[in-house]
């Protein structure tokens, strides 16, 4: 068998596009002839078809000529096939990839689509694979052909899309160890990685704002290239505009003329983990469950991995309880995970938003209850807002604690079916006229208008209080006469509020130092900085520096960047010492501590992701979410003395929503459209990215047609 995987995956990609036939070249060159493909002045794709399944088709293609490689990573890493491309290092992600999503259960969901809608997964495989048929130059990693049932795998957009239920991959090793005791995998996320995901979402009512018109602003925090941004039109009533997340067929986050939607990631309780307790008789496995001993069932689970030119193969065979799949083991005891991370109507709901004319219908759309991991933030063109903390929502009895493994032997700690919608936790037209969520708890969501904690059973909404919440919830309760480019402002404020915990205490450790004491004079003039600084960061300001690298230091040692909890496990020793290690580092890297945060903070776009100091870059004022600031900006030190921006703001929106031709709306995506470096679409966006100053968006034909600069179909 090896031999036969040797000999296949050495095969040109050439000679794999001879598999597709005749006809279905003629018929995806026919349904081409269908789509037109508008690129603006910013090269943003505006995809006009005849059809719904026209301009799936079409997104699909021009997705592939912006990135292929984006495309088909996105399908591999949901197929539970990235050990084909990146090798062995990589077994025990597929594998729990692999476990968590069936390709048979989606191949059944394909077969029982409606038949409107298996048309939209026909045509989001055909756009692809007419890419690559026009396009032989381009060689797949591992799929030289996409089926209809793949968008059957990744079925939300989301960033944070698969709930595991806090299992690791060290545990899943555990239950499934391979006999090569050498082989080394990826490790968990960083924590700098886990802490550092987020997104905001703002909503403000008519009577906040200039026009008197609902504002809805979408600012994801994501990987830089998460998402791409595009326009999809259709004579079916379909004219939805926003971030695609690569190799999916329906706008994420976005907006059409009616309404508009954000997604920020939650923690509503949607996946469990349960305690097994197992038995063997002979040669078959048995779990405890309310007296009786129910069969545990196994499945052979194959994965393929890339070794030098070769691939080879590691078996597992794994297993599963009457709860799902088990995924690890903890202090030597299975557990077994309960999730609902794929679903048709999980995929259902994530296009028919995209056509939704307002609140009720989208409301609708809602109650489908299928989106696992996201709050909603929602805006129309009636003036209405509301708010959603999560959406599928399974009941249980409150008396457990569904943070921790379950006891797997008794009922009592199964799910009594899912909640209705209007018992999840959600706002509708506060009378505060604001809505803000940061991934943080929905009890502040509209200010004194905010769902009642008390109300809700713990699991709805563990989420706690965060920064960046206290910071939106200061600045839109104090809100009034709001236009697009004051949202723009809000969003883009720059104030660390997590400073106001964080300093104090250190300024009082720093008075309570002898004249006698090192200290004391080795960090008078620092000290002295953070006192005059505001909190806001900027290019220019020293005292940025100071906090930032010095809070980072106690967000690394006790793995969290919660303000009140490092102070709380810091002694005053522990910050003054934290302080003194910063200036000695700029020191050595700088040959001063008086450092501006833009000499440090940088952006720079490489397409490989490595960094170089010696090559361009730009200052960047922005921080991260984690101390506060709405607009996030994350960097790293990777073998460079400066820190690049890797993950935050990404496709940003603020939409004004004035009824029939009258949307207006303002965006901006981190660097430029294109990912090829000679394109002028490869930067263009950056400086309004770093600064704020975002671009008018063309959502009618007449003001695309105004600022065309190229139209095509699919394969011209």
């Amino acid at each position: 068998m090896k031999k036969l995987l040797v000999f296949a995956f050495l095969l040109p990609a050439q000679l794999w596009a001879q598999s597709f036939s005749k006809e279905e070249v003629s018929r995806w060159q026919q349904q081409a002839q269908q789509v037109n493909i508008i690129e603006d002045d910013w090269g943003i794709p505006h995809v006009y078809g005849k059809t719904d399944a026209d301009a799936v088709f079409g997104l699909m293609y021009v997705q592939c000529e912006q990135s292929f490689e984006r495309v088909e990573l996105n399908h591999l890493e949901m197929m539970g096939r990235l050990s084909e491309v990146y090798g062995k290092n990589r077994l025990y992600e597929d594998l729990r990839m692999r476990m968590i999503y069936d390709t048979a259960a989606a191949i059944a969901d394909y077969k029982q689509s409606p038949a409107w809608f298996q048309k939209l997964l026909n045509a989001y495989a055909d756009g692809i694979n007419f890419y690559i048929y026009k396009h032989p130059e381009v060689k797949p990693k591992a799929l030289q052909r996409f089926e209809p049932w793949m968008a059957l795998l990744r079925t939300n957009g989301s960033i944070s899309a698969t709930e595991t239920g806090g299992v690791t991959l060290r545990e899943l090793q555990n239950m499934y160890p391979i006999d090569d005791k050498a082989t080394s995998f990826v490790q968990e996320p960083p924590l700098y990685d886990k802490m550092q995901q987020g997104s905001n979402g703002f909503a403000v009512a008519p009577a906040k704002t200039r026009n008197k018109k609902a504002i809805l602003y979408i600012n994801p925090h994501t990987s830089f290239f998460y998402r791409t941004e595009a326009h999809m039109i259709s004579d079916e009533g379909l004219n939805a505009y926003g971030g695609v997340t690569w190799g999916t067929f329906f706008i994420f986050q976005g907006f059409n003329e009616n309404c508009g939607w954000m997604h920020t990631s939650g923690r509503a309780d949607v996946a469990d983990l349960y305690k097994e307790t197992v038995e063997q008789k002979g040669d078959k496995l048995f779990t405890l469950y309310d007296g009786k001993q129910l069969p545990v069932t196994t499945k052979e689970i194959t994965i393929r991995y890339k070794q030098g030119d070769a691939l080879q193969e590691q078996r597992f065979t794994t297993y599963a309880t009457n709860h799902g799949p088990v995924m690890g083991k903890r202090n030597g005891q299975w557990l077994s995970l309960r999730e609902y991370n794929r679903s048709l109507n999980a995929l259902l709901q994530s296009w028919q938003r995209t056509k939704t004319n307002g609140f009720e219908e989208f409301k609708k759309v809602m109650n489908l209850r299928a989106n696992t991991s996201d709050n909603t933030v929602f805006a129309d063109a009636s003036g209405n807002i509301a708010y959603w903390h999560g959406n599928y929502v399974p009941k249980r009895d409150p008396k457990y604690d569904y943070s921790q493994p379950l006891d797997g032997t008794t009922s009592a700690t199964d799910w009594k079916g899912i909640h209705a919608l209007d018992e999840t936790v959600h706002v509708y037209n506060p009378k505060t006229g604001w809505i803000q969520n940061t991934n943080s708890t929905p009890f502040t969501v509209s200010g004194a208008s905010s769902p009642k904690k008390e109300d809700f059973p713990t699991y709805m909404a563990p989420d706690a209080q965060n920064a960046r919440a206290i910071n939106a919830a200061r600045l839109l309760s104090a809100a009034q006469d709001v236009t697009i480019d004051k949202m723009i402002a809000i969003g883009y404020d720059h104030y660390l509020s997590a400073f106001e915990i964080l300093l104090p205490p250190l300024f009082k450790d720093y008075d309570a130092l002898t004249q006698a004491d090192p200290q004391k004079s080795r960090l008078e003039v620092p000290i002295h900085f953070l006192r005059l600084w505001d909190k806001y960061s900027s290019t220019t300001s020293i005292a940025t520096t100071l906090a930032i690298e010095w809070a980072s230091i106690f967000e690394t040692k006790i793995g969290s960047a919660d303000a009140e909890r490092i102070i709380k496990e810091t002694t005053a020793a522990d910050r003054l010492k934290a302080l003194e290690d910063v200036i000695t580092m700029l020191e050595k890297q700088y040959k001063t501590w008086q450092v501006a945060w833009g000499d440090i903070n940088r952006y720079q776009r490489t397409n490989d992701g490595k960094f170089d100091d010696n090559l361009p870059s730009l200052p960047v004022g922005m921080a991260s979410s984690a101390w506060g600031s709405l607009p996030a900006y994350n960097g790293r030190r990777v073998g460079t003395q400066k820190r690049y921006g890797v993950h935050g703001n990404s496709f940003i929106a603020a939409v004004e929503f004035g009824g029939k031709g009258k949307l207006k709306a303002k965006t901006i995506l981190v660097s430029g459209e294109s990912f090829d470096p000679n394109s002028k679409h490869y930067n263009d966006q950056a400086d309004g990215y770093l600064t704020g100053k975002f671009k008018d968006i063309y959502y009618y034909k007449t003001d695309v047609q105004k600022h065309a600069m190229r139209q095509y179909q699919p394969g011209k």
